[in-house]
């Protein structure tokens, strides 16, 4: 059937009330974090704007996403850093990825090659937050004077086999709970196997951070390091100070 003045596209109901649920889940995960947002919101003013602090951000897996979307994203943070290995994409190799996940080790390595120091933060991304790889990344940043805030979900981790002593909510510092159900899939309602939440969930919560940090600096009259778009008038003018400021300790910026 094709699309008609008849039939507007708000009609389309393929997925039965899916949509409607998921933005009722993004209202519900927003209610239920709205203190510790708050408090991450001023951490990231704190470190990121008025300090010379980086936003280190981590994932594993397909948490791998929510890095990206916070890495030099036109209307993002600037003074953002994504710890990374191959080894931890899907796409280098989806069952090396897992394994990877699973070693212990490799999170000391990936932060020590990060040059990370007591100005910065970490973000850890991990829906189950129970691999050696988040829980370690967490304690070893933690070890040496930086705040780590997890985005993971107590609901997983609780389902979840602990595989490093521990989970990635006990090793943060401040915990955004994505509120995940175990196993991710969100669809159908009664027996869902399909429709995974988590990216949906940490973009958002993540743009709201940015929100919030935003209204934060422009009461104080500052001006938040923000990206612009490089494809629209002026993005590659206005973005040549970041790049000059934050390349030295980003180099995946070059």
């Amino acid at each position: 059937m094709t699309h008609t003045e008849e039939e507007p596209m708000d009609a389309y109901h393929g997925g039965g009330d899916f949509g409607a649920r998921m933005r009722d889940r993004l209202e519900e995960v927003q209610r239920a974090n709205a203190g510790v947002l708050e408090e991450v919101a001023a951490l990231l003013v704190e470190r990121a704007v008025r300090g010379d602090g980086m936003v280190l951000v981590a994932g594993s897996g397909h948490s791998m996403i929510a890095v990206a979307e916070a890495f030099f994203r036109a209307g993002g943070l600037a003074p953002v850093k994504p710890l990374y290995d191959p080894e931890l994409l899907p796409l280098h190799g989806a069952a090396a990825a897992t394994a990877a996940e699973r070693r212990s080790g490799l999170a000391d390595r990936v932060l020590e090659g990060a040059g990370a120091d007591a100005r910065d933060l970490l973000f850890v991304f991990s829906t189950s937050g129970v691999n050696p790889y988040p829980v370690e990344l967490a304690r070893e940043a933690r070890g040496r004077g930086l705040p780590v805030v997890a985005f993971t979900s107590r609901a997983c981790a609780a389902a979840a086999p602990r595989r490093a002593g521990g989970t990635l909510a006990e090793e943060a510092g401040l915990v955004v709970d994505t509120l995940v159900d175990p196993g991710d899939a969100a669809y159908p309602q009664a027996d869902p196997v399909t429709a995974p939440l988590s990216s949906l969930v940490n973009s958002y919560l993540w743009n709201l951070l940015l929100a919030s940090v935003h209204d934060r600096v422009s009461k104080e009259g500052l001006e938040p390091p923000l990206w612009r778009s490089a494809n629209m008038p002026g993005g590659d003018e206005a973005n040549k100070r970041f790049f000059s400021r934050y390349g030295p300790r980003v180099p995946e910026l070059g």
